[in-house]
């Protein structure tokens, strides 16, 4: 009896529960292309527990719910969050569809647009992305696939005209190597950025040289991530941040995909890109080749380029592998640099005929991402190089004939290898989500470099004459370097954030080799001395920084941060004897910060976008090139370029980006057609304060003070077209303010203007794509070199015309 009491009470709580129970379906989906989203946290409160569902593949979950009244927050990395309260009545059971709004100029919402979408420049990172926090940085983000220009020769002019206040040098018309800097950092392959493909390093020697012979195709690439001065807490101290290259994958909705890109242009210019990819049975696959050769603008000015790329990743439940390699290899004819006046006279000259370069570069990377639960992952990145750089010809002073003499050759190799991973958690203070992140850097580098006599011929024979007894140098350069770096994102409230970080550094460089000194006369070697020199500087650093962003309201965001920054000497430079330059001897580790204050956002429902900001760069022992005189068995008295600690620096600037969908505006419901008007806006000021008394007060090298890029993307349908007018004011190129040296290594770059037009049109599986480069025809350059690819001014190339035909099967 006792037992039937106890099992009819137990029946009737049991119903109780069943007849009180209440289910919320919840079916989420994108609001522009109501498709399903799958992987959306959905957070219930009830004000006694927190639980947490997620979508499945459908977009659908299902929920129980206890109380009559709960809040629901919606939130999904690529779209906005939403907060919904809801109240149910007595055994309410309830179905809905929740519409997210994709974030602004986030990829997703810029693939997932028609014409207006794709016609858009650049987007911004959200504040977590992957496993790495951005939020309250300076950062931009270029969508390839909206990017109408010449992709086929890496045209930077073109590729970077969302950036603000970036200084671009023109050096070769192919694109083999990018050289940009920011803010006042040498462009100089790029080296003041730390440059990634696909989150891992690809420079020669990220300590001790940190300079980019390889440049990744744009055609093989999905976006490039830019952050500023900020980046250096993640991604080491360098002043000018982040640059990363990141490569499509293949289809997700195909098992094979085939695209071919085929282009020809001025100067014998010859392209082929091809590539095929694909999923399946969690599987990705995606690699490609390209071949590029051409003439050159000038004579001497020949090439041919050689890429590979592949990439495997599989899905193992939480973990996903993901193996790539590289291969990239090139040889160029270097056409030399002219004076002055030989520019003004006839820029397409050239007066060298024996001048190489040739590199050799192989990536390898395995990436390893582990997904603990929703709230936390892990990746770790391991990267190899091995790569080789050589550089053949006459360095003598552009201003002499070349004396037909043995040449001169340097060889440098580099092996390097490192690991970085970071473990990314999200949760919660009070109502608010925060995000931690942590990680670790290891890295080993070695370098070596050699100078030596090569053949008196004009081929590209890398062969020193005298292997066993070099004339000039023979160094090797090992290099550490162990980090370990936290940031965190505090959500204070739905409108303010706080990110503070830290960063520690030790750093290990070394050098142990010879170099020599030779006095010539009648062009023979009357003394010569021989120099042993090893040197060892391991030094710790910390760095810190702190980020601040407030939305007032939807759409509009204000930010602030201030970063310390650092780069090491690279003791490269103290190994090449360069006739036209003189590397003082006790170079010290240059230091500094970045501050930014900006406003970014969009109004008119994403029809205009902006970013505009003001920062200032302190750059203490800022590295520079002076000038010294020196005695010449020749010329009694010569005055050389001399590479030393300037001083201290500051730079002052305001950036700004605009665009505006014109049509958006006056005919929101015609989506067919999109009239994009854009602007690019930078105003610069760098000023010597402190230091060697004959460079204070004097302004800044390599700091255009005023540039523009402006122009129209215009879409309808399947056709696009693209016009830019670019300027760069004048500016100086080295710290005593020179305007004019008689072997131009040094001196002013005068102000310049060019102008491109591009078109695409887009014809079931084919693609058309003309453009001309240049369209004036102008005579300009953009760079003063005192070694390689010159010495002396490097024209940039003049109007070219180019065609590419694309299939995609």
């Amino acid at each position: 009896m006792y037992h039937t009491k106890q099992l009819i009470t137990l029946f009737f709580l049991c119903l109780s529960v069943i007849t009180t129970a209440q289910t919320l379906s919840v079916t989420v989906v994108d609001s522009l292309t109501n498709a399903p989203l799958k992987g959306v946290m959905i957070e219930l409160n009830d004000r006694e527990t927190i639980t947490f569902e997620e979508t499945d593949d459908n977009g659908f979950s299902s929920i129980e719910v206890k109380k009559n009244k709960i809040v629901l927050r919606i939130y999904l990395e690529t779209h906005r969050t939403q907060i919904i309260p809801l109240t149910f009545s007595a055994n309410e059971n309830r179905v809905i569809t929740i519409k997210m709004k994709p974030l602004n100029f986030d990829l997703t919402e810029v693939e997932i647009k028609a014409n207006r979408g794709e016609n858009t420049n650049v987007g911004r990172l959200r504040n977590v992305e992957g496993v790495a926090i951005y939020a309250a940085k300076k950062s931009e983000v270029i969508l390839l696939d909206n990017i109408t220009a010449n992709l086929a020769t890496n045209n930077a002019r073109q590729v970077y005209k969302g950036i603000a206040g970036l200084n671009i040098w023109e050096s070769d018309g192919a694109g083999l190597q990018l050289s940009i800097g920011a803010r006042g950092l040498d462009p100089n392959r790029t080296s003041n950025f730390n440059t990634r493909q696909n989150g891992y390093d690809i420079s020669a020697d990220a300590l001790g040289y940190p300079e980019s012979y390889y440049t990744p195709p744009t055609q093989a690439l999905e976006r490039i991530e830019i952050v500023r001065g900020a980046a250096s807490l993640q991604y080491g101290p360098q002043f000018g941040g982040l640059l990363n290259f990141v490569f499509k994958k293949g289809n997700e909705a195909k098992p094979f995909e085939f695209t071919s890109e085929n282009t020809v242009g001025s100067f014998g210019l010859m392209t082929t890109f091809n590539s095929i990819g694909g999923s399946k049975n969690g599987w990705n696959y995606y690699g490609f080749y390209q071949y590029k050769n051409g003439d050159g603008w000038r004579p001497n000015s020949q090439f041919n380029q050689q890429t590979a790329y592949v990439n495997i990743e599989k899905t193992f439940g939480r973990l996903t592998v993901n193996g790539q390699f590289t291969r990239m290899n090139y040889l160029a004819q270097q056409a030399g640099g002219l004076v002055d006046f030989e520019f003004n006279q006839n820029p397409r000259q050239s007066k060298r005929a024996r001048n190489w370069f040739k590199v050799d570069w192989n990536l390898a990377a395995l990436n390893l991402d582990y997904k603990f639960n929703d709230n936390t992952k892990i990746n770790s990145r391991f990267f190899y190089l091995d790569a080789a750089r050589e550089a053949l010809g006459e360095l003598g002073a552009i201003n002499r004939p070349d004396p037909l003499r043995e040449r001169d050759l340097i060889k440098g190799t580099y092996n390097n290898f490192g690991n970085e991973t970071r473990l990314i958690h999200r949760y919660k203070i009070g109502e608010q989500l925060s995000t931690f992140l942590v990680g670790t850097r290891y890295y080993q580098g070695f370098t070596t470099n050699q100078q030596g006599n090569a053949s008196d011929g004009s081929d590209a024979d890398f062969t020193f004459l005298n292997p066993d007894d070099l004339e000039r140098s023979s160094y090797e350069f090992p290099s550490r370097n162990v980090s370990i770096f936290a940031e965190n994102l505090f959500n204070l409230t739905d409108k303010w954030t706080v990110t503070p970080g830290v960063r520690f550094e030790y750093i290990r460089t070394a050098s142990e080799g010879f170099y020599k000194e030779q006095v010539f006369s009648g062009g023979q070697v009357i003394f010569e001395q021989k120099f042993e020199d090893a040197r060892v500087n391991p030094r710790s650093l910390i760095l810190a920084g702190l980020g601040i962003g407030y939305k007032p309201k939807e759409g509009l965001e204000l930010y602030a941060n201030a970063s310390q920054n650092y780069r090491s000497i690279n003791f490269t430079d103290l190994a090449v004897v360069n006739p036209n330059l003189i590397v003082d001897s006790l170079l010290t580790d240059e230091k500094g910060f970045n501050i930014d204050f900006g406003i970014r956002g969009e109004f008119r429902d994403n029809a205009i976008r902006f970013d505009a900001n003001v920062f200032h760069l302190s750059y203490q022992d800022r590295i520079g090139t002076g000038e010294i005189i020196v005695a010449d068995p020749v010329v009694i008295e010569r005055a050389v370029a001399l590479r030393t600690n300037i001083g201290d620096a500051q730079i002052f600037g305001f950036e700004s980006y605009i665009e505006a969908d014109l049509w958006q505006i006056f005919q929101p419901e015609n989506t067919d057609f999109s009239v994009v008007a854009f602007a690019n806006v930078s105003v610069l000021h760098g000023e010597y304060t402190s230091g060697r008394s004959d460079f204070v007060n004097n302004q800044v090298e390599l700091i255009p003070p005023f540039s523009i890029k402006t122009g129209l993307n215009f879409c309808w349908k399947n056709l696009k077209l693209a016009y830019q007018f670019a300027y760069t004011a004048e500016h100086f190129t080295d710290a005593t303010n020179a305007v004019y040296v008689a072997g131009a290594t040094r001196g002013l770059i005068p102000a310049y203007h060019v102008q491109d037009l591009s078109a695409a049109y887009t014809y079931k599986r084919f693609k058309f794509q003309p453009g001309v480069n240049n369209l004036t025809n102008n005579f300009y350059f953009t760079r003063r070199a005192v070694a390689y690819p010159g010495p002396g001014i490097i024209p940039s190339d003049g109007r070219n015309f180019y065609l590419t035909v694309g299939v995609r099967i």
